[in-house]
């Protein structure tokens, strides 16, 4: 296994890394899986029954058998099973597609799950001990403040203007009465001078109808009374007085009827 798989051996063991190659068919075909099919390796048939019947998968397979999860805690297999398979996958693949035949990529790798799983156990223990070391601090959110650093940006104050929308519509409104106002006033001067024109023309006409009947009343009572002259007045001139009186007539209540008005 130093010769043909170092850096797994280096993360795994002999053991552990020859069960897994024999499992997976060779080498290569093992370098093809990913982290995850590593970690689940000799695992099948608990991981299709809980696909089958919808429980939780299974965290690990013959990878149980390692020395660094045997090392951890049974709340931390789960973690380090997982970390373990994905350094593993890498080893795999470094040892089988790789030009270096030494295993220096496996002991780091094992040095950095060693510390990974001391520093959860640490945290376990600085909880559970009520110290300070495992609790983390609790700073104040200050979105404006860098570290080591004034305000980025200068706060900003409330602007109150910005709220007075209905004053400014009722503003508006204001103006545009007052645009409308004039407008209407000044049709109505234009047409007044139109209307009392037509009010004066039928007072002008009724005017003079009862100036022309006080010149024919005159004529009648200054003319002399011939023998000769009819008693009885032509009726063409009786219909025309007729008229004359209802022309006066119809102007009078004309005129009433647009005084009401």
């Amino acid at each position: 296994m130093n010769t043909v798989a170092p850096n797994l051996t280096a993360l795994v063991g002999e053991l552990v890394g020859a069960r897994l190659i024999a499992h997976g068919g060779s080498l290569i075909n093992l370098a093809k899986q990913p982290g995850s099919t590593v970690q689940i390796l000799g695992a099948e048939k608990a991981l299709f029954r809980a696909l089958k019947t919808k429980h939780s998968t299974p965290k690990y397979g013959l990878i149980y058998h390692a020395s660094l999860v045997g090392q951890a805690a049974p709340k931390h297999k789960g973690k380090i099973s997982r970390s373990l398979a994905a350094k593993a996958a890498l080893a795999i693949r470094c040892d089988a597609l790789g030009d270096d035949q030494d295993n220096s990529m496996g002991l780091e790798n094992r040095a950095k799950l060693e510390a990974r799983l001391r520093a959860l156990e640490g945290k376990e223990l600085g909880r559970s001990a009520g110290s300070g070391k495992g609790k983390p601090k609790i700073e104040v959110y200050d979105k404006d403040r860098k570290k080591g650093a004034g305000l980025i940006t200068p706060a900003k104050t409330y602007n109150p203007a910005a709220d007075s929308v209905l004053s400014q519509i009722t503003n508006t409104a204001a103006v545009d009465e007052q645009d409308t106002v004039p407008k209407k006033k000044k049709k109505v001067e234009a047409e007044l001078p139109q209307i009392e024109k037509a009010a004066e023309v039928p007072a002008i006409e009724a005017k003079k109808e009862k100036k022309k009947r006080k010149k024919k009343a005159d004529k009648e009572a200054g003319l002399p009374t011939n023998e000769n002259e009819p008693e009885n007045e032509e009726p063409m001139e009786k219909e025309k007085k007729k008229h004359q009186t209802e022309d006066v007539e119809n102007a009078e209540v004309g005129e009433k009827k647009k005084k009401k008005r």
